[in-house]
């Protein structure tokens, strides 16, 4: 059994639903806190320091001979644990477990790092429970302000405050950290592709070119709760109407501009079988090549669900829960990571990632490991045993590189 295999066995079980055999991998939930304990231990048999920054993150530290004092310039690796609900297995873990088997990797060897290697585990990427994605990035690099983030609510009306106090995350301590333009030289992110493009190319590893701009919105149709059967059609304000035709205008707007929009999560109130709604609350997910695009495409779908709202005598509220820029990884250490590993596929993404999010603080980098279904969020992600050792070798061979004396 390789390294990959044993730490890939430790936590195959955590978190998953028996169901639906996907996971539920909640920030600070019970989950999340055995698969930090996990992290912690994996770190701790290896001689590594750990320590949790003041915003939930995760850092392990394999450091050079006789260095002492808090790490600097290190070649920094890794990704995130949570899930979104009834996620794969592949996101985000695969990137930590591959970091710690290609240190084992380079000790069997006896490789000595001139600088310091780390591997992090970021807090709540998918933002599954509080709404916001990337949430232990974006605090950390001063992206999300603390004062909104700590006001996020999950569904039972937890705020993240209560949250965090609760795992014994100090609130008032949480925001920027400016130790990570001095601790992190670089940052490479192993992540299994949320797409096909390997699979049709038939390679099993690539390194990203950008991630589009993408944004989350949250839209609230109002109207007037009463009775399903004793309303007539012409004294209803149903919510649902102007609700269900926007998912119909986001299809149509994202075609028309070569972009993707979803709507995926819904609460209706008061969500009952024989009563109309009194309000329709969903969240927008919106992705498009370029910022200019994303604007012109939700510019539009936002003003035809006014006029939707407006037909059924209802009212709309929109309110953006986060908003990413495109991200251009630099072509430093991209094409630092061809020269050590050969001719890889440069690929571009539509999906967020902590790398994404540093990229304004450091230089960051992603290797995507080939998915065959091209399903991602999904129990049905899958990665080839195979082609996951290959990304375990991909990033070995660049951390060689990166950290040779």
């Amino acid at each position: 059994m390789t390294t990959f295999d044993g730490l890939w066995a430790d936590i195959a079980e955590v978190g998953r639903d028996r169901r639906t055999g996907g996971y539920r991998r909640f920030v600070l939930g019970d989950a999340d806190q055995t698969l930090r304990e996990w992290f912690t231990g994996c770190a701790t048999t290896r001689g590594m320091d750990v320590d949790r920054d003041h915003n939930g993150n995760l850092w392990a530290w394999w450091m050079p001979e006789g260095a002492s004092g808090d790490p600097t310039n290190a070649f920094v690796t890794g990704s995130h644990l949570d899930s979104v609900p009834d996620g794969g297995a592949f996101d985000g873990p695969l990137g930590i477990v591959a970091a710690f088997a290609a240190i084992d990797a380079l000790r069997g060897e006896g490789h000595r790092p001139r600088v310091p290697v780390g591997v992090v585990a970021f807090s709540d990427e998918e933002g599954a429970r509080f709404g916001v994605a990337c949430v232990g990035s974006q605090l950390s690099t001063g992206a999300l302000a603390p004062a909104r983030a700590l006001d996020l609510r999950d569904a039972e009306g937890r705020t993240l405050a209560e949250v965090a106090a609760g795992a014994g995350i100090d609130p008032d301590r949480m925001g920027r950290d400016d130790r990570i333009a001095d601790r992190v030289g670089v940052f490479v992110e192993l992540h299994i592709e949320q797409g096909r493009a390997l699979d049709r190319l038939g390679r099993p590893v690539a390194v990203a070119s950008s991630i589009w701009p993408h944004g989350r919105w949250q839209l609230t149709f109002r109207g007037e709760a009463n009775h399903a059967g004793a309303t007539l059609l012409t004294d209803r304000h149903d919510p649902m109407l102007p609700y269900a035709a926007t998912v119909t205008a986001a299809r149509d707007r994202a075609w028309a501009h070569g972009a993707v929009a979803t709507f995926g999560k819904v609460y209706v109130a008061p969500n009952g079988a024989n009563a109309i709604a009194s309000a329709v609350t969903a969240t927008l997910d919106a992705r498009a090549p370029s910022p200019t695009v994303l604007e012109a495409m939700t510019t539009e779908l936002f003003d035809a669900a006014t006029r939707h709202a407006d037909d059924e005598g209802t009212e709309l509220t929109v309110t953006t829960e986060s908003l990413s820029p495109r991200v251009d990884f630099p072509d430093g250490p991209r094409d630092r990571i061809l020269a050590a590993l050969g001719d890889l596929p440069v690929l571009p993404t539509a999906a967020g990632h902590d790398a994404g999010v540093l990229a304004t603080e450091v230089p960051t980098a992603m290797l995507f490991v080939r998915n065959p279904t091209g399903v991602s969020h999904s129990p049905q992600e899958w990665a080839e045993h195979t082609d996951c050792l290959s990304g375990v070798a991909s990033l070995t061979d660049v951390m060689r590189e990166w950290t040779a004396p």
